[in-house]
């Protein structure tokens, strides 16, 4: 795996903060550096467990009890594609409040979901988010990130050895995801990034329209219970 250059900031959120948000576009490498960071330990423990929504009867467990779903882990954990069960982000908020030790979640997911109301806001001063984008210049080659800088200096960067025109359009069209970097041909990246981009509208569509409508619910059975609440003083006051 090639290092990220944002590891080591991932792993100090990890070290003082309860719950770390770790989003992206889909593809960019986020499930990758969650496993690599599992597996490595952190949040003082180096048995660090892995659970991804991805898995049917996995999501169908966490949206049925999302309390006791997430009580059933006893250490650090993993929850890739959380934004799967909106629900799960109120438990989160339960076992971090009852327990504030750092490194108790590391989610991942889409950074969309984070948009719609009542689901960042409940972990809002409990959970540090940090974006992963698609591999850089430097992290494709192992080298240390200076590409910017130069930009401001004297004279144009080279790239890998040339300067030219054609050099930096190639790279700008290639850009770093890590499945279009294994693909030699202009074509078949191509066709990677119109399969990627139409699955990703369907998808994200989906996710967003899912927690949307989780949220759209809550917020409707709250409304319920504060008229019912106040239909029944009104009810009592009338008898006084």
């Amino acid at each position: 795996m090639k290092a990220r250059g944002i590891t080591s900031r991932l792993l100090a959120a990890l070290g003082d903060t309860p719950v770390v948000f770790l989003n992206g576009p889909r593809q960019s490498g986020k499930t990758t550096l969650a496993r690599s960071v599992a597996d490595a330990g952190f949040g003082g423990s180096k048995d660090v467990s892995y659970v991804s929504f991805d898995m049917i009867t996995t999501e169908a467990a966490a949206r049925s009890d999302p309390e006791a779903f997430v009580s059933s882990f006893h250490g650090p954990v993993v929850l890739d594609e959380a934004q799967r069960v909106p629900d799960i982000f109120r438990a989160i908020k339960l076992r971090v409040d009852s327990n504030r030790r750092p490194g108790l979640f590391l989610l991942t997911g889409s950074a969309n979901v984070l948009t719609v109301p009542g689901i960042s806001e409940s972990l809002a001063g409990r959970m540090e988010i940090i974006t992963l984008h698609p591999f850089s210049q430097g992290e494709q080659r192992d080298r240390p990130e200076h590409f910017i800088d130069a930009c401001f200096g004297d004279a144009l960067p080279k790239v890998a050895g040339r300067d030219g025109v054609e050099d930096y359009r190639a790279l700008v069209h290639t850009g770093g995801y890590p499945e279009v970097l294994e693909r030699t041909s202009q074509v078949r990246r191509r066709a990677w990034f119109d399969a990627y981009v139409s699955t990703i509208v369907k998808r994200d569509i989906r996710d967003l329209a899912r927690a949307c409508s989780h949220y759209a619910r809550t917020r409707c059975s709250s409304r319920k219970w504060r008229l019912s609440r106040r239909e029944e003083r009104s009810m009592a006051g009338s008898f006084e």
